[in-house]
């Protein structure tokens, strides 16, 4: 199927995401939340392992109290993501279902997954280092590693966290799941990136235009900023959770073969499986009929 229609499917299922928002805009609260508690994990982590110089500088090892506290930190952090954006989820599919979602009901039932979300923040943070070490290595060849890896990384666990919770998946079996998932919306997932990446460089470029006319008036470049990161933070948190909101639709579409509600209007079935378009599409895949038929 064309360029054009994947992006006529992306724009529409960013406007209907944008819709799920402006029905419930206490979605928003998730990656507020996670990108505050995160910073503050972070930033105690990394004081505590100041803290503790002294005692590894009598171990000999000046280093490790700051190394350890770096590694705790980042870890921590990548986890309160990971459960805020399961949170976000719940949340949303508590929407399109009709119930009125809430943060507290999220994120009791993302931690009921939360050994499996921590082994998925251990996974992706180590994937994450690595991918950082190959990109800012000299060797070109070590940067289109880290590049292929990337992108390679990114579309294979594109529904981890959709997969391990709502469908209880251990992290043995969240790969396997998300890339069947992306197998059977590959069309619809790109048109949706598309779309989405479109609105988000909407929201940061607003954003730094008014910064940029902040500037022009005053002169300041604290003006500035004073006026900008505030806009920069609510661009990320409306981006950040529309993202959630759409990977929640197309992960709803892939598993039962019908566009939730918010989403009946988008012409999800841009990946080319032959249907004639009428009525629900049936399951392609094994996760399909599983879920439609009882595991």
């Amino acid at each position: 199927m064309g360029l054009r229609r994947r992006l006529r499917t992306g724009f529409t299922l960013a406007r209907d995401s944008v819709t799920v928002l402006r029905d419930h805009p206490n979605l928003l609260w998730f990656p507020l939340l996670a990108g505050a508690s995160g910073v503050a994990f972070f930033a105690l982590a990394f004081g505590a392992g100041l803290g503790l110089l002294p005692l590894a500088a009598l171990a000999d090892a000046p280093q490790l109290s700051g190394v350890v506290g770096l590694a705790v930190g980042y870890l921590g952090a990548a986890f309160l993501t990971v459960l805020f954006t399961a949170g976000l989820m719940f949340a949303t599919k508590d929407a399109v279902e009709g119930r009125e979602p809430s943060v507290r009901a999220g994120l009791r039932a993302a931690w009921q997954h939360k050994r499996t979300l921590f082994a998925w923040a251990v996974v992706s943070t180590l994937v994450g280092l690595l991918v950082r070490a190959l990109e800012s290595s000299d060797n070109i060849a070590g940067v289109l590693a880290g590049l292929l890896l990337s992108t390679s990384w990114a579309v294979v666990t594109y529904f981890v966290v959709p997969v391990a919770v709502f469908e209880d998946e251990d992290i043995r079996g969240v790969f396997g799941r998300s890339v069947e998932v992306v197998r059977d919306t590959w069309g619809e997932s790109l048109g949706a990136e598309f779309g989405l990446g479109f609105v988000h460089a909407a929201l940061f470029l607003a954003a730094l235009l008014v910064a940029a006319v902040a500037f022009a008036v005053s002169g300041s470049v604290r003006a500035a900023a004073v006026v900008g990161v505030p806009l920069f933070v609510v661009a990320f948190v409306v981006a950040a959770t529309l993202n959630g909101v759409a990977k929640v639709a197309l992960y709803e579409y892939a598993t039962t073969g019908a566009p939730p509600n918010y989403f009946e209007n988008v012409d999800f079935d841009v990946g080319g499986d032959g249907d004639d378009g009428d009525g629900p599409r049936r399951p392609r895949s094994l996760l399909q009929r599983r879920i439609r038929g009882g595991i």
